[in-house]
């Protein structure tokens, strides 16, 4: 079972961050395998963090919160809050994996909150460069709760408009980076 993972940094948390860095990435490595994407995401400055992304595979929903919760910078308070949901990889393949490379071109990170009926399922037309992509899913599978990808594109507009906007509470839009040990 495939989960999407959004670890929202707290207000100031950035030196606590900094210190636990390699406590991060070694928790990260332990789930090499199953990693699906991951990397940060950052304020407008392009430097200041406020969150990190994980898409992972996992046996199943207690799995995933434990992978959550017991992240080192979540124990230690550096997180506000944690968006946690089945996701389908709807590309079949993970961000290593992905033609375009991990360098070159603004990422980003967008977030579709559902309202009503389900909206993009399918791979949008054109998606050369989608990085990740897929529908946020209930635990079980059986409701459709939004949308989120990893996708390259010139801005964040450009970004935004890989998801029907109409059909969605709200999108949110973050730079992002692939991630991983520098």
């Amino acid at each position: 079972m495939h989960f999407f993972c959004y670890h929202r940094d707290r207000s100031g948390s950035l030196e606590l961050r900094e210190k636990l860095v390699e406590d991060h990435w070694s928790y990260m490595d332990r789930f090499a395998a199953e990693l699906i994407a991951r990397g940060p995401t950052f304020a407008a400055d392009g430097e200041t963090p406020t969150g990190s992304v994980h898409i992972v595979d996992l046996p199943d929903p207690a799995a995933a919160r434990a992978f959550a919760f017991d992240e080192p910078n979540y124990q230690a308070g550096a997180y506000r809050d944690v968006l946690l949901r089945r996701w389908r990889n709807t590309l079949g393949r993970t961000m290593w994996d992905f033609p375009g490379g991990s360098a070159g071109g603004n990422r980003y990170l967008v977030i579709g909150l559902g309202a009503g009926y389900s909206a993009d399922l399918d791979v949008p037309p054109g998606g050369d460069d989608l990085i990740a992509y897929g529908p946020l899913l209930s635990d079980d599978d059986t409701s459709w709760l939004g949308t989120a990808a990893l996708v390259r594109a010139a801005d964040p507009d450009a970004a935004r408009a890989v998801l029907v906007p109409r059909r969605y509470a709200s999108i949110e839009v973050h730079d992002w980076e692939f991630g991983g040990r520098r």
